[in-house]
């Protein structure tokens, strides 16, 4: 099971964790949702930390 380090939604089943996105800030290994990353993908394609987003 995986939670979502931004929204704190979390999914157990693996077929629909391959739609999740993970990424590093500073240091630490983040795991987004598909709905967080679909929201943010240009702040994560600007290498914005998730305290940035909006």
């Amino acid at each position: 099971m995986k939670t979502c380090d931004f929204c704190g939604c979390y999914e157990a089943d693996p077929k629909r964790l391959l739609a999740w996105t993970t990424a590093v800030e500073r240091g630490r290994a983040k795991s987004f949702c598909e709905a967080c990353s679909r929201r943010h993908v240009r702040s994560m394609e600007a290498k914005l930390d998730s305290d940035w987003w909006s």
